[in-house]
């Protein structure tokens, strides 16, 4: 079920505290948007040390999990918390403690076709400048954050006839970027509830899934911890549109206020 007006956790109504008291709970974070600001461009979001404390304080006393667009390699090295489960690429890369380990074997097969979409993408970002091309291992993104408003319309039309010429892949979208991925039922969804089914916590009722993200691929995650049960998605930064979390926080600093107050509850 979506809505509209998702609870601020920090209101004086909401009931967030009380029921996550009752469990323990596993945290899944999104990166860009809710550990780090949005920033003009995707190299220049670091994790601040005081974020970067908070989920090594939590990652000790819970399961704390990273699940990004991010390729893989480059959250790792982001972070750079050894402890932590790790989710690139909305899903088709997992890494964790203990051998946790995937990465989709269908994916893998589409990674040629994904090269050359990638050389397609890159003759967009000379036609148009303030556009960005950001190669992942399952998708290829195009940033136009920073180009011209009057050129927008055209940028997407332009990646649109891209994407027409290979129906293995569909669209994916973001706050001011568009995505080629692999036309496989996966995601960031899916990829939450593999993480918690490996772990032998799906269906363990004892603790509750946590997830917080910014973007329209976090719905996924949110939809799927709804439907699963006992999950809860918080959304940060909410824009107003119907999601699938039923709280939110405003900016990443109220994401930090929730850290630090579960860090004194528990």
């Amino acid at each position: 079920m979506t809505t509209k007006n998702p609870k601020p956790i920090f209101s004086e109504d909401s009931d967030f505290f009380s029921i996550t008291a009752q469990k323990k709970p596993v945290f899944f974070f999104d990166y860009d948007g809710t550990l780090t600001p949005i920033v003009s461009k995707p190299e220049l979001a670091l994790l601040s040390q005081e974020m970067k404390e908070l989920l090594n304080q939590l990652s000790q006393k819970f399961t704390v999990a990273i699940v990004t667009g991010r390729d893989l390699a480059d959250i790792k090295k982001l972070v750079e918390l050894e402890h932590l489960i790790y989710s690139g690429s909305h899903g088709f890369q997992i890494s964790g403690p203990e051998g946790l380990n995937l990465e989709h074997e269908k994916g893998i097969a589409l990674l040629p076709q994904l090269d050359r979409i990638e050389k397609e993408l890159i003759e967009i970002q000379k036609k148009y400048p303030g556009t960005q091309v950001d190669r992942k291992r399952y998708a290829v993104g195009l940033h136009y954050r920073n180009a011209k408003e009057g050129d927008i319309e055209n940028i997407l039309l332009d990646f649109e006839d891209v994407l027409k010429k290979h129906p293995a892949f569909k669209k994916g979208t973001g706050k001011k970027i568009v995505e080629v991925k692999p036309n496989i039922d996966w995601h960031k969804g899916k990829a939450v509830l593999w993480i918690l089914e490996k772990l032998g916590l799906k269906e363990n009722t004892s603790v509750i899934p946590i997830y917080i993200g910014d973007d329209d691929t976090d719905e996924d995650a949110f939809e799927a911890l709804e439907k699963n049960g006992d999950g809860i998605g918080i959304m940060v930064s909410h824009n107003g549109n119907p999601t699938h979390a039923s709280y939110s926080l405003q900016n990443v600093e109220e994401v930090k206020q929730l850290l630090k107050k579960i860090m004194t509850l528990y």
